[in-house]
């Protein structure tokens, strides 16, 4: 795939991450693709997979968005920076809402193949998302 393929690709995929799209997590995600996400021992699989951590997430930020902020294309990678941003309106990792809004910073790194995304490997602030929700105390 050419670079301006991917940069369309990863635009593509934000617009799915933030609407749980089911039709484009098929069209983007490889049914093998798999997702590397932290705390998580195994990486989740093909698009059932990707739905399932946006599910997560909204589960405790029902308003989540992400924003592309920053990328680095090659060949068949992509490195993003994304910050996400919502409100803490439900349980998340087993703290109740609180009603604070988060602004997350995350770096993904994305492997592509035959225009769909076969391999992410997943870095959110999570120690940031914790702290501002009061689940972890500030330092």
């Amino acid at each position: 795939m050419s670079i301006e393929n991917n940069i369309q690709l990863i635009k593509r995929f934000v617009a799915f991450i933030n609407t749980a799209n089911e039709k484009l997590a098929e069209e983007l995600i490889s049914t093998d693709a798999k997702f590397y996400v932290p705390g998580q021992p195994e990486p989740m699989h093909g698009p059932g997979g990707y739905l399932s951590i946006i599910g997560m997430m909204r589960s405790g930020f029902s308003d989540i968005q992400w924003s592309l902020e920053d990328k680095v294309v090659e060949e068949n990678k992509v490195a993003a920076r994304f910050i996400m941003r919502g409100t803490h309106n439900g349980i998340f990792f087993g703290v109740p809402p609180t009603g604070k809004t988060i602004t997350v910073q995350a770096i993904n790194f994305y492997r592509f193949s035959n225009g769909q995304i076969v391999e992410e490997y997943g870095q959110p602030d999570m120690l940031g998302l914790l702290q501002q929700i009061g689940a972890i105390p500030q330092v």
